[in-house]
């Protein structure tokens, strides 16, 4: 069964650049690695990550990776910078068939706004979590009962959610 995977970029910084060319914050270089060391703790590796275009983003992905030890195929995507929830849903969509773990990394709202989307009512607890607070660095994990062409609204199941202060819960 398929795992997505979906991370939030780590907290940034606000130099007086554009949007785009944001930096991760000191806080954000600690806390993404947290990620990646809980993905494998769990045993949970990507086979596939799609990145969002955004420095803070694929800085991220670079301390995540650190932390994963591995280092699977990348993809970035310009879609997934201010994408709302049609374009996230989209980018997962278009992933070949052999992907079974996809790391998605983006920004909010759409994050949450996957999740919730695909979660439907399922998780219990941990969907309450993702409907309060989805911070910098959060990642939700859900199973997808059949292929990424098929997402479709309530059809994932969240199993995870981690955030950097909290740690994570996964069965």
């Amino acid at each position: 069964m398929p795992l997505l995977m979906i991370l939030r970029h780590a907290k940034s910084a606000w130099p007086d650049v554009p949007d785009r060319e944001r930096p991760l914050s000191d806080r954000g270089r600690r806390h993404a690695p947290r990620a990646g060391r809980w993905l494998r703790d769990i045993g949970i590796i990507p086979d596939h990550v799609t990145c969002s275009t955004a420095c803070r983003a694929y800085q991220t992905w670079q301390l995540v990776e650190g932390a994963l030890r591995t280092s699977p195929p990348v993809t970035y995507d310009d879609r997934l910078y201010a994408a709302d929830r049609e374009d996230v849903l989209a980018v997962i969509r278009e992933t070949a068939d052999w992907v079974t773990r996809l790391l998605i990394i983006g920004h909010e709202p759409s994050m949450r706004d996957v999740t919730l989307h695909l979660a439907g009512n399922s998780g219990g607890e941990l969907l309450e979590q993702v409907r309060t607070k989805f911070p910098t660095g959060a990642l939700a994990t859900l199973r997808i009962p059949s292929g990424w062409a098929d997402l479709d609204e309530g059809c994932g199941t969240l199993v995870g959610f981690f955030t950097p202060r909290q740690g994570g819960v996964h069965p």
